[in-house]
């Protein structure tokens, strides 16, 4: 019966070292992308500050909405407001009542 023997190979130091420096690379990749990525933890701050931005713009925009719809019903045929079609006629017209002092601006201050 013949003798089975298994011959061991010695590993060089760079084969040794392989496996430890992809992981510590792939480690300091994720680590990396976790704090300064789109979504790691700096781009949560900077998504943070964007969307309080927007908020402030939605209720600044909600509120100019809400004065232009109150100035549109009071336009409307079932609710005329006599004092906002005096004012429309006079802008569209550019005219005065004779009593009235008119103060004139350049166009390029409205």
């Amino acid at each position: 019966m013949p003798f089975n023997s298994t011959r061991y190979r010695r590993h060089t130091i760079r084969q040794r070292l392989a496996a430890p420096a992809i992981a510590i690379g792939l480690v300091a990749y994720f680590g990396f992308h976790a704090l300064n990525g789109e979504l790691g933890l700096v781009g949560k701050a900077r998504i943070e500050h964007r969307y309080a931005a927007l908020e402030k713009e939605l209720a600044t925009l909600r509120a100019e909405r809400q004065d232009l719809l109150r100035r549109v019903v009071l336009l409307r045929p079932e609710s005329l407001d006599p004092d906002m079609i005096d004012e429309r006629a006079r802008l569209g017209l550019n005219l005065v009542h004779p009593q009235e002092l008119a103060i004139l601006r350049p166009r390029g201050n409205r």
